[in-house]
């Protein structure tokens, strides 16, 4: 199928950023140029001959500009096939083809985002024939050009410029482009309009978190090389321009789908702790966490946890990775380093280890949005678990925590979060000294993190992501010589449990809020 030449496009746009040099550039080719309303007003101030829409119709706009295109001169020259019998059709309508159609729509997403709007403000920004003439013109992509983004101006120029018109890859390109726009705008009005409320004759948005109806709209990144598993295929799409949008890799494999997993629950946990700190993760578990006056030596902390478990972790850094963070962890198998910067020794010494992926994450949310997790017969979805100014911090038994004590417990429970539950995070003022993840009962954890332990932990502090149900759990912790433990509380037992760390000389401090990492 050949290229096709423009002759006639129409123009009715919201967003004017590059508009007027492309639109300069049809008229030059001959292009007669069809529009309406502010669109025609900035063309013609460009100096451009404009031709209204309400002229080319023969009907002017009407009911304050909410039909002005919807008309069959617009919507046949859009849609008609360029054979004898359409063409016939349509100049019986007295229309003309149209070839291109350059629309954006009114900005409703913008609309419903601002604080304040009112539910007639924003249903006065449901753009009806703007997305109209876009799904006429990307139905008939063998004939039209279509263009909603002014991202593709420079792209259909260049292409017109050497070509002489457009090319049916690149018009079945734009089509289904501007199918994923309309769809993404139906569902953010369809979306919007779930949380609307009639009451006493008024229209009102609800205050709900989670909205009627949940459109989900996501954008291909990339393909990874497998899933999970070799035998799974696998890809990696992105929700607007988080995360990825971030993300610079310098050197290394490509990201693969655990990769991926891993890299956003090292920069998670990296995000809550203080700086400048380091985490080793492996498997989404932390292995070791710790701070340090830099960041090599916040490395050097954080492996010394569970050096064996690092193998072929994750590394992470709030803080610049320096040229001595960089030798510190060269001699360890990693599968990735990230961390907000890098210097340029720490770069060169990297390089060296081909596979090893380094990569940087500037101002990137670590937690961007709700979390979506897929069951059979549906999505759950969840606000992310943040840290609340509000959490708070209640001694319990008898004795207080010291102040070297209280730090410790802070830093252990910052990391505790996200461990896989059940959780028990052993640690000192600087770092964790034994992690217990993932295991069926608070007990099992309590002795896991103890065995795994890189030293002994008489004198250390504890964290448990859930309340204790019985005091067995805080028993074995004071059989490992922890000397205080920090727990949400909330149990039935909390008197027994409290009472029994009362008995073992232990300080208990409650934060009554959970931090339960399930899957």
């Amino acid at each position: 199928m050949s290229n096709v030449s423009i002759r006639r496009a129409l123009v009715s746009v919201s967003r004017k950023e590059g508009l007027l040099p492309f639109v300069q550039f049809l008229a030059s080719k001959g292009v007669e140029i069809l529009s309406t309303g502010g669109t025609a007003k900035v063309l013609r101030e460009g100096g451009l001959a404009v031709k209204d829409v309400s002229e080319y119709t023969g009907s002017p706009e009407v009911m304050d500009g909410r039909v002005k295109t919807l008309h069959p001169r617009v919507h046949g020259g859009i849609l008609a096939k360029r054979n004898p019998e359409h063409l016939k059709d349509l100049e019986r309508l007295g229309g003309g083809a149209i070839d291109l159609v350059l629309v954006n729509f009114y900005p409703f997403e913008q609309v419903s985002g601002k604080p304040g709007a009112t539910v007639d403000e924003v249903v006065e920004n449901i753009d009806i024939g703007g997305p109209s003439m876009v799904r006429s013109a990307a139905k008939n992509f063998e004939s039209v050009v279509v263009l909603v983004d002014p991202k593709d101006y420079d792209a259909v120029r260049a292409e017109i410029e050497k070509e002489g018109g457009v090319s049916l890859p690149t018009r079945l390109r734009l089509a289904a482009k501007a199918f994923e726009r309309t769809s993404a705008y139906d569902g953010a009005i369809a979306r919007y309009l779930s949380q609307v409320r009639a009451a006493d004759g008024k229209l009102l948005k609800g205050e709900e978190t989670f909205p009627g109806f949940l459109p989900l709209f996501f954008r291909k990144a990339q393909d990874l090389r497998y899933g999970e598993n070799p035998q799974q295929e696998a890809a990696f799409y992105r929700e607007s321009d988080r995360f990825l949008g971030g993300l610079v890799q310098h050197q290394g494999k490509e990201l693969s789908f655990n990769n991926l997993i891993d890299l956003q629950g090292a920069w998670a946990l990296i995000c809550d702790l203080p700086k400048p700190s380091c985490a080793i993760i492996k498997h989404t578990n932390p292995c070791g966490a710790a701070r340090g006056k830099d960041a090599a030596s916040a490395f050097k902390r954080a492996r010394e946890t569970d050096p064996t478990s690092a193998f072929g972790g994750i590394v992470a850094f709030n803080t610049t990775c320096t040229g001595e963070a960089a030798t510190a962890l060269s001699d360890l198998f990693l599968e990735i380093v990230v961390a907000p910067d890098f210097d340029p020794k720490a770069l060169e010494i990297l390089s060296r280890k081909k596979n090893l992926r380094v990569v940087t994450l500037k101002d990137q949310d670590p937690f961007p949005g709700w979390d979506y997790k897929r069951v059979a017969g549906g999505l759950l979805v969840q606000t992310p678990d943040l840290f609340s100014h509000e959490e708070e911090r209640r001694v319990v038994t008898k004795r207080k925590p010291t102040k070297e004590e209280m730090d410790a417990m802070e830093l252990a429970w910052r990391v505790c979060k996200h461990v896989k539950s059940n959780a028990i995070v052993f640690g000192d003022s600087d770092g964790t000294v034994g992690v217990g993840a993932g295991q069926m009962s608070r007990v099992d954890s309590s002795k896991l993190a103890r065995m795994k332990a890189y030293r002994d932990t008489k004198g250390c502090v504890a964290a448990s992501d859930a309340f204790f149900p019985f005091p067995d759990g805080v028993e074995e912790m004071a059989a490992a010589g922890i000397t205080a433990v920090i727990q949400p509380g909330g149990s039935i037992r909390d008197p027994e449990v409290i009472e029994a760390a009362n008995r073992l000389g232990m300080a208990m401090v409650l934060t009554g809020t959970r931090h339960f990492r399930h899957g």
